[in-house]
């Protein structure tokens, strides 16, 4: 049966770099589960979410082997707009990802640019602020809320495209309490929902939403017994 994200015998080294920073790294994930990654900063985690997100080797180059599979296909044969309907990812620094003048204008980018009609573009809109718990703020300039806030209106750009696949990458790292549990709730709805989440953390606290914790330790993946 294939499972909507694998991950084959990758191994990435940036360029110039010296060696490789995956090696041999193999995964695979089910639908309707969630899935942390845990490793020490400087492990590979944030470059194994760019091999998974296809911004490797799409965007940055470098030397690659092994493949990554999204529902079956190489992401080295599909462009980015292709892998964006099917996998999102959320980013530990929401500014990266937010760049329009509301909330509302941020949310229905994505779907505006898939060419969807007006009135899919709205039930989109309205569903992702909804998951978000963000429908009073659609029309707030997303630079002036707190750092909590944006992620959560990067989480709903996301969810606005329906993937199949999430990533977080360490996306509730630099939020308060409050914004932790509104994630978390969200990545539970997801799950209910059959989606499946990658979360690469490096806060143990965060790993209760988990059904499986994997090690990344010297490039390669390996079970989690609770420590680094």
């Amino acid at each position: 049966m294939t499972v909507p994200l694998e991950v084959c015998d990758l191994w990435y080294g940036y360029p110039g770099g010296r060696g490789d920073v995956l090696k041999g790294v193999n995964l695979a994930v089910k639908r309707g589960e969630v899935l942390a990654v845990v490793g020490l900063s400087g492990s590979g985690k944030s470059t194994l979410c760019y091999c998974m997100s296809g911004i490797v080797p799409h965007i940055y180059p470098g030397s690659l082997r092994g493949e990554v599979l999204i529902n079956g296909k190489p992401s080295t044969y599909m462009k980015i707009p292709e892998i964006a309907t099917k996998l999102g990812i959320v980013f530990q620094e929401p500014d990266t990802q937010l760049f329009s003048p509301t909330v509302e204008d941020e949310v229905a980018f994505g779907p505006e640019n898939l060419c969807l009609s007006r009135d899919e573009i709205g039930e989109r809109l309205d569903l992702a602020l909804k998951q978000v718990g963000m429908e009073g703020f659609r029309n707030n300039n997303p630079s002036q809320l707190s750092g909590g806030q944006k992620q959560l209106i990067a989480l709903a750009s996301v969810l606005s495209l329906d993937p199949e696949i999430l990533i977080f990458d360490e996306a509730m790292s630099q939020i308060d309490g409050q914004g932790k549990i509104a994630i978390k709730k969200v990545i539970t709805g997801l799950k209910g929902r059959g989606k499946t989440v990658i979360m690469i953390e490096h806060d143990f606290e965060n790993l209760d939403v988990a059904d499986r914790v994997l090690l990344l330790r010297d490039g390669a993946l390996q079970p989690f017994e609770g420590r680094l």
